[in-house]
């Protein structure tokens, strides 16, 4: 039997380095599991996960939605089974092979709005490739709509990201609630990062058991104002190994 694809989707309030520890968890995969299949996929319309990781992104989920539909509105008379089975297709010509892994981008609609078509394109996307990868890494949009509407239906890990403030923490507790009721997953646990005063975080109060609490990180911040990926931080940088010791706990390393 074809073992199942542990699917990590990293979710929580905007701003609080989600995408950069979304970054740190694909390298140190690529790190420990170089015979592995490993999927990044960055479904945060702010498309952040691609500079984190190095990558230069010709063609997103959202390109291929939008030539399908021009398609159809130019008059091309087409069978709504071909369509998607198109639409399957050139989701691989989207895929951005890296060292160690491969990367997806749902890409930013050009217009304003609600990103309900093409989050509903993703949802297919995380099931068709789901099957061709040991892990998929998802960078969520900030925010509870994600889970909302079920993109990430069924995942393995769900990693919540807040930093040591009240807001932080009420965010991960609201898509903790959320996430019960509408999707399925095995394991959760959340990573409090850029921490200035350990004191405040014995203070928080949140459903979701701590995996890891991360000091603010001086070489991070220097690796990110020289444009740097976080593919070239430092191996004892302190970031990385938060990030580390929590996918340990969560027992993802």
């Amino acid at each position: 039997m074809e073992k199942a694809a542990k699917i990590i989707t990293v979710a929580g309030k905007g701003g609080v380095g989600k995408t950069s520890i979304c970054a740190c968890i694909v390298r140190l995969l690529v790190e420990n599991y170089p015979d592995k299949k490993i999927l990044a996929i960055d479904a945060d319309p702010a498309v952040g996960l691609s500079v984190a990781l190095g990558v230069d992104v010709k063609l997103t989920l959202d390109d291929i939605r939008q030539s399908i539909v021009d398609s159809v509105e130019n008059g091309e008379t087409r069978e709504a089974l071909e369509l998607l089975s198109e639409a399957r297709f050139r989701i691989f010509d989207a895929l951005v092979e890296m060292p160690g892994f491969a990367f997806l981008a749902i890409g930013r609609p050009e217009s304003s709005g609600c990103y309900c078509k093409v989050n509903s394109y993703l949802k297919e996307v995380i099931g068709i490739l789901s099957n061709s990868f040991d892990y998929v890494v998802i960078d969520g949009e900030a925010g509870i709509e994600q889970i909302q509407r079920r993109v990430m239906e069924k995942v393995t890990h769900l990693l919540l990201i807040t930093d040591q403030s009240k807001k932080g923490g009420q965010v991960i507790t609201t898509i903790k609630q959320v996430a019960d009721e509408l999707i399925s997953y095995e394991k959760v646990g959340a990573i409090i990062n850029r921490v200035t005063n350990p004191e405040l975080v014995g203070l928080m109060e949140s459903p979701v058991p701590v995996l890891a609490v991360i000091p603010a990180d001086d070489a991070f911040a220097a690796n990110d104002i020289r444009g740097r990926s976080v593919l070239e931080l430092p191996a004892d940088s302190v970031m990385l190994s938060g990030v580390r010791d929590a996918l340990r706990k969560i027992e993802i390393l």
